[in-house]
């Protein structure tokens, strides 16, 4: 193997016409920072003049080279130039003078497609694009160009969708429409289907209009929180559809109404204050979980006590607690083992007894009392699309926000694995 097709094959050159002399190789100190330089030649006998499209005959001459320095991966850590020697010719049909081109790099680009290529690969992983600009010696323009152009568009298709689906919100960028943009995935194998710059009843009616009448009517279940544009939304546009109301928001309704109860319990009992604020955790944890046996010193109550005597010893303190507690407790329970029929007679007794954010909570789960129905009688939730939004999230952190929708739902989707690497 000769030098030329050792140095191609360790930089990865699929270009053949770029050879390379016994002087291939140097160093550089730019702006402090050293770059390895390879010294490359691209010269072959083109089949046209491509300025006018002569055929090559004795009208084309050599004259002379064009030098361009262009940008390679990185190699062992150190930024990696490729100082090419470009054959120029001269047209005497034409009487012009042009270039020769390479795979390696596009017209007018001085950064190489295996740079490119590389940038795209990594953009999926978790990384701010600046950092990645840093890594790759380009700038973030190039990063973001890459990004918005490197990949295929991704357009749905408006003729089928999956049986079961997911419905969620997450916070947007400030040039978006609406204040949160609408996501909604497929609840069996968890792939984004879609992202809609916004959430507002008009612009997602507008939107699923554009599904035809048979794949809007082929959906079985849609997995949503407690908001009521969805229901409406699924009401109008998805016949067959049953509304299943994620678990995670039942429980967190009343979690909260737990909460506010205890706060306004706390703030009327100053005597016992310091108590029902250092152990909220407590109150909200599911009994089951409860330590029985081991022993502890508190502070609070100058003795060793288990969390279980704690937790007695607090709801002794207010009846509206204790029976609202016991609500919330009875609520896990009924989830836990999607028991609908005790939920219903749960609500029904524990009306009259519990804090008025409780009865708020109630009176909520009874005007959707068909929609849980549906939750108990089915294993679907919207977990997976909370994981999605949960690493939404970090991308948005790691950036340090978005200025584009457009460019951050390519982001998204280019991390979700939605957008393909264009090949050609």
């Amino acid at each position: 193997m000769s030098h030329t097709d050792f140095i191609r094959k360790t930089l990865n050159l699929k270009d053949s016409n770029i050879i390379f002399d016994d002087n291939w190789y140097s160093e550089r100190l730019i702006n402090q920072v050293i770059v390895k330089f390879y010294h490359g030649v691209l010269t072959y006998v083109p089949e046209a003049c491509y300025s006018c499209g002569h055929i090559v005959d004795d009208q084309l001459i050599k004259h002379g080279f064009k030098t361009s320095v262009i940008k390679l991966p990185s190699i062992s850590g150190y930024n990696a130039c490729l100082e090419l020697k470009k054959q120029r010719y001269f047209c005497k049909h034409c009487n012009s003078t042009f270039t020769l081109r390479s795979t390696l790099v596009d017209k007018h680009c001085f950064i190489s497609n295996n740079t490119k290529h590389a940038i795209a690969i990594n953009i999926k992983d978790k990384i701010s694009e600046k950092d990645l600009a840093k890594k790759y010696n380009v700038s973030h323009v190039t990063v973001s160009r890459i990004i918005d152009n490197a990949f295929i568009s991704y357009k749905p298709s408006f003729n089928a969708l999956p049986r079961n689906l997911c419905f969620d919100e997450f916070k947007s960028v400030k040039s978006a429409s609406g204040s949160m943009s609408f996501i909604f995935c497929d609840a069996d194998n968890h792939s984004i289907i879609d992202i809609v710059e916004d959430r507002r009843l008009h612009v997602l009616r507008r939107y699923f209009s554009q599904y035809s009448k048979q794949a809007r009517e082929n959906v079985d279940r849609i997995v949503i929180d407690i908001y009521s544009p969805y229901m409406t939304l699924i009401t109008e546009l998805f016949p067959n559809a049953k509304i299943v109301i994620d678990r995670f928001h039942i429980v967190q309704l009343f979690s909260r109404a737990l909460n506010k109860t205890r706060i306004a319990i706390m703030n009327d009992h100053p005597s016992n204050y310091s108590s029902f604020k250092k152990y909220w955790k407590l109150i909200l944890r599911d009994s089951s979980k409860l330590d029985t046996e081991k022993h502890r010193y508190h502070r609070v109550f100058k003795r060793n006590m288990t969390d279980y005597q704690v937790l007695g010893h607090l709801l002794s303190l207010s009846e509206e607690l204790r029976h609202s507690y016991e609500c919330y407790q009875n609520v896990l329970f009924c989830i836990r083992n999607n028991n609908y029929e005790l939920l219903e007679n749960t609500l029904k007794t524990s009306k009259l007894l519990v804090s008025d954010y409780m009865k708020t909570s109630i009176n909520t789960i009874r005007t959707y009392k068909q929609y849980i129905s549906n939750t108990l009688s089915c294993r679907y939730t919207n977990g997976v699309i909370e994981g999605i939004n949960n690493k939404i999230k970090v991308i948005k952190r790691i950036a340090f926000g978005y200025k584009s929708y457009y460019h951050f739902r390519n982001r998204i989707l280019i991390t979700q694995g939605i957008l393909k690497i264009k090949t050609a």
